[in-house]
């Protein structure tokens, strides 16, 4: 299982681990953690709100598009805690984003499960929402599912041990969190522990 985060200490720019990544966004763009991490392209939709512009943000996708291979996905637009509208906003972007080489991410929000699910036009599940929605057992369920149609599943905002060792548990393939953006010096050693543990540990399967 692997950890994205925003924020890439420089003692991690030196020694790269192959389960730590870089999560990035039109607001935070390095294009040399691009060339030496794993990474993934989050859309800044929450953090921009009225100002999130669709033709910038596939302008800055275009930029990046020599680093793709490193890419794990590329998230389509969204409306937080809301599935109806996450659906109207990213259906018209799922193309656009496989047409610049990258594997779409779809946004699981509140109640997702209860309306339909573009299942063929994106590559990764990006469990978001409310806390409420993300723990809950209609969430896993659906990361149930993509698993068995083949696809990517991440978890956005896993900040403890607890959650991330729930996403390992569900067989999550990543997780982003701000685990390292305050006192990297002590929290890198902490995340570093935490997927030493996970990594140790066995995952049984039904």
């Amino acid at each position: 299982m692997s950890f994205l985060s925003a924020g890439i200490p420089r003692a991690l720019r030196e020694n790269p681990r192959p389960d730590v990544g870089w999560m990035t966004s039109p607001a935070k763009t390095n294009t040399n953690y691009a060339r030496a991490l794993t990474w993934a392209a989050d859309n800044g939709c929450f953090a921009q709100g009225e100002r999130f512009d669709t033709v910038r943000w596939l302008r800055w996708l275009a930029d990046l598009a020599p680093h793709r291979g490193r890419c794990l996905f590329a998230v389509a637009p969204d409306v937080v805690g809301d599935a109806v509208g996450t659906l109207a906003r990213s259906l018209p972007y799922l193309r656009a984003i496989r047409d610049l080489g990258y594997a779409p991410a779809y946004v699981s929000q509140d109640d997702a499960d209860a309306h339909p699910i573009p299942w063929d036009q994106f590559g990764c599940l990006f469990v978001g929402g409310t806390d409420a929605w993300k723990l809950s057992e209609r969430s896993w369920a659906l990361c149930a599912e993509a698993k068995r149609r083949g696809k990517w599943v991440h978890v956005g905002r896993v900040n403890s041990f607890r959650r991330l060792r729930a996403c390992r548990v569900s067989l999550a393939d990543s997780a982003d969190g701000t685990q390292l953006a305050y006192r990297p010096s002590e929290t890198l050693p902490q995340l570093v522990r935490w997927l030493d543990a996970l990594g140790a540990q066995t995952v049984m399967v039904a």
